[in-house]
């Protein structure tokens, strides 16, 4: 079984372009989503309504910046401040182009920062060409497998 995607994504607008994006990449991988940074880090730590989820960790994470409860910086640095996470592909997907966002992101552990184009086209064609290279074409650390058993 495939390793899902978890996108974390608050902007129903950007949500539902991004959705329709992976899905005419036409990748097999499941698309986990969830709406602010404190459910992002339940599904990541498998406890509240994901604590029956199945084992293993995400294929990447797309992350917005600015996210209620929980922002994307402080997702970033609880995953590469766990051991079990911190192999985690995270991408920030954000319309923030300030410098400071950029900066903070990388000292983090972004793995990429990526800033939604205006365009559709142009946002679609990104969030396609992210979700196969995360995906699909990226080869994970050793002992960090693409797939997941089945339960």
């Amino acid at each position: 079984m495939l390793k899902p995607i978890l996108l974390v994504e608050d902007n129903p607008h950007d949500l539902e372009l991004t959705l329709i994006a992976l899905a005419k990449s036409q990748l097999a991988n499941e698309v986990v989503v969830v709406r602010d940074g404190a459910d992002a880090l339940d599904y990541l730590h498998r406890r509240g309504e994901f604590k029956d989820r199945a084992e293993g960790n995400p294929a990447v994470i797309l992350l917005d910046l600015k996210l209620p409860k929980v922002d994307g910086l402080e997702v970033l640095r609880e995953i590469r401040n766990t051991e079990g996470l911190k192999s985690i592909p995270v991408c920030m997907l954000t319309s923030s182009k300030e410098e400071q966002d950029v900066v903070r992101s990388y000292e983090l552990g972004v793995n990429a920062y990526v800033v939604k184009p205006v365009d559709f086209a142009e946002f679609l064609r990104a969030i396609a060409d992210l979700g196969v290279f995360w995906a699909v074409l990226n080869e994970p650390p050793p002992g960090s497998r693409r797939y997941v058993k089945p339960k």
